[in-house]
């Protein structure tokens, strides 16, 4: 495991847009650490996993309000993701512990995220299967990043292959958290954000197969070219 760097970092269209350029010279400029801006996408996890626990407890109107806040605490993680590795990399602010908080946080923040998701389910129809899938796909997502770096430990490229990697995991945990706001509209309990974790578990579960496979295969065709 290692500090990003150009080679190994996640592909992201957003990065060469000049919002994000702009913002993170502005924070390199600043002197904020790559290290405290993965601390702040753990924040977002803490504050969004904790809104989403409540939205499933709450009544209609407070239950929309905190998951479309916990939506925006999604956003704000993956725009902390982006920007730590730009005033890592672009602006040469890296650490020695860099390597540690490039990829930690992202662990625990997934957990908290779908955990939270979980949470919220639980006052669906289903308590049960709400908690089981939200610590399913906590789990699975962690593997998915479990498999890239074994990966990356046995010499390989970074995989970074879906179809349900983290940016897709948390596009499709917002779009649920949003259309989750307006379930009381139609006296819904929670089956959206079953529904939402059904789709992101079994995603996941299929990213971290294909992720296992393309791993297999890099190691068959390096004993082969060896032998």
């Amino acid at each position: 495991m290692s500090e990003p760097t150009v080679e190994n970092r996640r592909p992201i269209k957003s990065r060469g847009s000049g919002w994000a350029q702009g913002s993170a010279r502005l924070l390199a400029r600043a002197g904020a650490s790559p290290n405290l801006i993965s601390a702040a996408s753990v924040a977002f996890a803490v504050l969004g996993g904790a809104l989403m626990a409540l939205a499933g407890m709450s009544g209609p109107i407070p239950h929309g309000v905190e998951l479309v806040a916990a939506a925006a605490c999604i956003q704000g993680r993956l725009i902390c993701n982006l920007l730590d590795g730009m005033v890592a990399v672009e602006f040469k602010r890296g650490s020695t512990s860099g390597a540690i908080w490039n990829e930690l946080p992202d662990r625990v923040s997934d957990a908290l995220f779908l955990a939270g998701a979980g949470a919220c389910a639980f006052g669906s129809a289903y308590p049960l299967a709400g908690m089981s899938l939200g610590w399913l796909a906590a789990v699975l997502a962690v593997t998915t990043a479990y498999v890239r770096e074994l990966g990356r430990g046995l010499g390989f490229a970074a995989d970074f292959s879906g179809p349900m990697a983290k940016p897709q995991r948390m596009a499709a945990l917002t779009a649920t958290c949003l259309i989750a706001a307006a379930e009381p509209l139609w006296r819904g309990h929670g089956e959206v954000m079953l529904l939402g974790l059904v789709v992101i578990a079994l995603g996941t579960a299929l990213t971290v197969a294909r992720r296992t496979r393309n791993l297999a295969r890099a190691l068959a065709e390096r004993a082969r070219s060896a032998n």
